[in-house]
């Protein structure tokens, strides 16, 4: 088995990699800030191993900050990407990125497939678009994984917040219920990305967890496991109030991971199990 190269190791996704790797017996390589910095095209070059597979999970993900941090935003998702991109086209190493369900407005009924054209709403989707043209315009080999809502552990998420408010007794809580996505387990998405690279998929692939809900909906089936009795309130996007527009319906399909692995990716609710049962 090729070295992992894991760009952005030390936050919830690369340690979700790193520890499924890890089960495999592969070699993993960690970098992350501060010591390895995207942005800087020469320490990209300088502070890279020149033999693996580069995963890179390195993002700019605080979505409402990014409208009033563009330029960060973009300096890591964008230029950031592209650094990664034309040092591994250069050297012909793998690249597989990390992008995310907000490169779509989400207008469409049905879940998005890998050809729908992207029309992100918000800064944080733009620069991510803009990584995943850089990292195809630098013409080596790479796989653009999209994915959606992650929780797990090691990180900042929706679960946390809402377990943590919840088991402080705070309420009634008032959650978004016009906003559906695929809530993903990180452990499963870390499972799936490296079936992938083991089948050496190229292009794009969608990869979440199967089936969909709204933000209450999840929500409420999280109140259900840590205090059933817990008042959680649907309210509108436009009566919650964000700096970032969303999308309301970015359900992405798994059909073209699936064909190609032969693995089925959990559900939602499976994967708020797990994380209960191993990550509280």
């Amino acid at each position: 088995m090729e070295t992992l190269i894991l760009v952005g190791g030390r936050g919830m996704l690369g340690q979700a990699i790193r520890r499924r790797a890890e089960v495999d017996g592969r070699a993993v390589a960690v970098l992350d800030l501060p010591e390895f910095d995207i942005t800087d095209p020469q320490a990209v070059r300088d502070g890279m191993p020149a033999q693996g597979w580069v995963i890179n999970c390195a993002a700019y993900t605080r979505v409402d900050d990014a409208e009033a941090e563009p330029y960060l935003a973009f300096r890591i998702n964008a230029e950031g990407a592209g650094n990664l991109a034309r040092v591994c086209a250069e050297r012909g190493q793998r690249l597989i990125q990390i992008s995310t369900d907000y490169v779509f407005d989400g207008t469409r009924a049905k879940p998005y497939v890998e050809e729908d054209p992207p029309s992100p709403l918000s800064v944080y989707g733009r620069s991510k678009w803009e990584g995943e043209r850089a990292v195809r315009g630098a013409g080596g080999k790479h796989l653009i994984i999209r994915s959606q809502s992650l929780f797990g552990s090691g990180g900042r998420h929706f679960v946390g917040a809402i377990h943590q408010r919840l088991a402080a007794g705070d309420g009634p809580l008032r959650v978004v219920d016009d906003q559906v996505s695929a809530p993903t387990y990180t452990p499963h998405l870390a499972d799936q990305i490296l079936r992938l690279a083991d089948a050496r998929a190229e292009g794009v692939v969608h990869v979440s967890a199967s089936g969909s809900c709204s933000w209450w909906r999840f929500a409420r089936a999280i109140a259900d496991l840590v205090r059933p009795a817990a008042k959680v309130l649907p309210v509108s996007t436009a009566e919650f109030g964000r700096p970032a527009p969303r999308p309301a319906h970015a359900v992405l399909s798994n059909a073209r991971a699936e064909a190609i692995t032969g693995h089925r990716m959990p559900t939602w609710r499976e994967g708020l199990a797990s994380y209960m049962r191993d990550d509280t």
